[in-house]
C-alpha cells in the first residue's frame, strides 16, 4: 500500500513538473509573437512603408486591405498546417502570423499616442496574468462559459464588419466594452483548456504542436483585449 502510494505521489510530481514546463513554453512562445508583432508594428509605422498602406484620398490602399486581411487568412490555415505540416511549419506559420498582425496594426501608432499604449499595454498584461492564472488553478469546468463567450465573439465580429459600413461610434464603443469582457473571459477559459489537453506521455512533436496552439490561443485573446482597452482609454493624437 505504502508502495503504490509513493509511487502515485512521484507520478504527480512528474506531470505536474510536466504541466509547468509545458505551460512556460506555450508563454514563452506567446511572449515571442507578441514581441515580433510589436517590433514589425513600429518599423512599419515609422518608416515610409506606412504610406503604402494609404491611398492618395487618405483611405485604405489596396496593399493595406491585403495586410489587414493576411492575418485572418493565415489564422484559418493555421489549423490546416497543424493536422499536416511539420512541427517547424506550425512553428513559421504563427511567426509569420505574428509579423503580419504587427504590420496590420501599424497603423495605431499613428492614433493613439505612445505614452497611452504603453499604459494599456501594462493593464492588459495585469488583466491577461490574473486571468490566466485564474484558468490554470480553478476548479470550476468553463466549458459551458467558454462556449458562451464563443457565441459572444460571433456576435461581436459580425457587429464589426456591420460598423465598417454604418461608422457608428456608440457602437464601436459598446463593442469595445463587449470585447473586454468576452476576452477576459476566454483568456480563463482557453488556459483551463491548454491544461486539460497536457498529456505527460504526448511525444515530443504532439507535445510541440500543443504547445504552439495553446500560444496563438492565448496571443488572440491577449491582443484583442489590448486592443479593445485601447479604444477605450488610449489617447488620440
Amino acid at each position: 500500500m505504502l508502495e503504490k502510494n509513493y509511487t502515485s505521489a512521484v507520478e504527480k510530481a512528474e506531470i505536474d513538473e510536466g504541466l509547468r514546463s509545458y505551460f512556460i513554453s506555450v508563454y514563452n512562445h506567446m511572449a515571442g509573437g507578441l514581441v515580433l508583432t510589436a517590433l514589425a508594428a513600429w518599423i512599419v509605422a515609422n518608416t515610409p512603408l506606412i504610406n503604402l498602406m494609404f491611398s492618395a484620398q487618405g483611405g485604405m490602399s489596396i496593399l493595406g486591405w491585403l495586410f489587414l486581411l493576411a492575418p485572418l487568412i493565415v489564422v484559418f490555415a493555421f489549423g490546416w498546417v497543424v493536422a499536416r505540416g511539420t512541427l517547424a511549419q506550425v512553428r513559421g506559420t504563427f511567426i509569420v502570423y505574428s509579423v503580419l498582425m504587427g504590420i496590420s496594426l501599424a497603423p495605431i501608432f499613428l492614433v493613439y499616442t505612445g505614452a497611452s499604449m504603453a499604459r494599456v499595454f501594462l493593464i492588459t498584461a495585469g488583466t491577461f496574468g490574473g486571468m490566466s492564472l485564474y484558468g490554470y488553478v480553478t476548479k470550476r469546468d468553463l466549458t459551458s462559459v467558454g462556449s458562451f463567450l464563443k457565441m459572444g465573439l460571433w456576435g461581436i465580429i459580425i457587429a464589426m464588419l456591420v460598423n465598417l459600413f454604418l461608422k457608428s461610434s456608440a457602437l464601436d464603443f459598446a463593442l469595445s466594452i463587449v470585447s473586454v469582457f468576452v476576452f477576459v473571459g476566454l483568456t480563463a477559459y482557453d488556459t483551463q483548456k491548454i491544461r486539460q489537453i497536457y498529456m505527460s506521455a504526448d511525444s515530443a512533436d504532439a507535445q510541440g504542436r500543443k504547445v504552439v496552439v495553446g500560444a496563438l490561443e492565448l496571443y488572440l485573446d491577449f491582443i484583442n483585449l489590448f486592443m479593445a482597452l485601447l479604444r477605450l482609454m488610449g489617447n488620440r493624437r
